[in-house]
C-alpha cells in the first residue's frame, strides 16, 4: 500500500480516519501507538489541519487518545475495557442476530455466505489480521440486516474497540473467530430461526471472551510509517 502516491486531495479526514480504522482492525496500527501528526501528515499527504481532524474523529470513536502536551496516540484497552467491550457486545448482538434471522434475504444470506469464505481465504493464506477484520465485518452484518441502525452504530465502535483488545489480549491468534461459529449462525439464519441464532451468537461472544489473556501487556513500540508499509 503506497498511500502518497494518490493525489492529496483525496484524502479527506474521514478517508484517513478509515484508513487508520482498517489498519487498527488488521493490527499493522497497535494499541499504545502515537500517531505524530507529522508523521500522519507525511504518510498521507495532507496538512495538520486535516490530520487532527482525523484524529479527533478516531478519538470520538475511543480508539485514538488524544493527550495534552503529548499528542495522540492509539488508545490502550485495559482488563476492565476489553471485559466491558465483550460483556457490551453480549448484550447487544444476541438481540439483532435474532432480528437478522427474521429480516434476512436470499441475497443477504449470499453475502453472508461470500464473506465467511474470504475469511477462509485470509485464514489459508496466513493473513490473520485481514481475516481478523473480516470477522469483524461479518458482525456488523448482521447489525445491518437487522435494521436497526441505532444499535448498529454501537456495534460498529465495539467491533473497532474489539480489534485493540484482541490486539493486546488474545491468546490464540490462529483461531479468530472459528469458522464453525459463523457457519453456525449462517445455517440459523437460513432456518430463520431466531431463537438458535440468539443462543449461538451469546455463545460465540462468550467463547471469544474465554479466548483473552486478560493481563495487562505491552505491545512493542512500531512507527506508524512501518506500520502502513509506507
Amino acid at each position: 500500500m503506497t498511500e502518497t502516491s494518490a493525489a492529496p486531495a483525496s484524502f479527506t479526514p474521514e478517508r484517513i480516519a478509515n484508513r487508520l480504522t482498517e489498519a487498527l482492525h488488521e493490527h499493522r496500527v497497535l494499541p499504545g501507538m502515537k500517531l505524530a501528526e507529522d508523521e500522519v501528515g507525511d504518510t498521507f499527504g495532507v496538512g495538520r489541519t486535516i490530520v487532527r481532524q482525523a484524529l479527533r474523529i478516531l478519538a470520538q470513536e475511543g480508539l485514538v487518545t488524544l493527550e495534552r502536551n503529548r499528542g495522540a496516540f492509539v488508545t490502550q484497552p485495559s482488563v476492565i475495557d476489553a471485559r466491558e467491550v465483550f460483556e457490551a457486545r453480549a448484550l447487544l448482538e444476541p438481540t439483532t442476530a435474532a432480528a437478522a434471522a427474521v429480516r434476512i434475504t436470499s441475497c443477504d444470506l449470499a453475502a453472508l455466505e461470500t464473506h465467511i469464505e474470504a475469511e477462509h481465504a485470509a485464514l489459508d493464506a496466513g493473513d490473520t489480521g485481514q481475516a481478523l477484520r473480516l470477522s469483524g465485518q461479518f458482525h456488523i452484518e448482521i447489525a445491518r440486516i437487522a435494521d436497526q441502525a441505532t444499535i448498529e452504530a454501537f456495534i460498529r465502535q465495539l467491533i473497532s474497540r474489539s480489534s485493540l483488545v484482541i490486539a493486546l489480549y488474545w491468546r490464540r491468534r490462529s483461531a479468530l473467530c472459528e469458522s464453525h461459529a459463523h457457519h453456525a449462525l449462517l445455517d440459523a439464519f437460513r432456518q430463520r430461526d431466531a431463537a438458535e441464532a440468539s443462543e449461538l451468537m451469546k455463545g460465540h461472544l462468550v467463547d471469544l471472551l474465554s479466548q483473552l489473556d486478560l493481563r495487562d501487556q505491552t505491545p512493542p513500540p512500531r512507527s506508524l510509517r512501518e506500520a502502513l508499509g509506507e
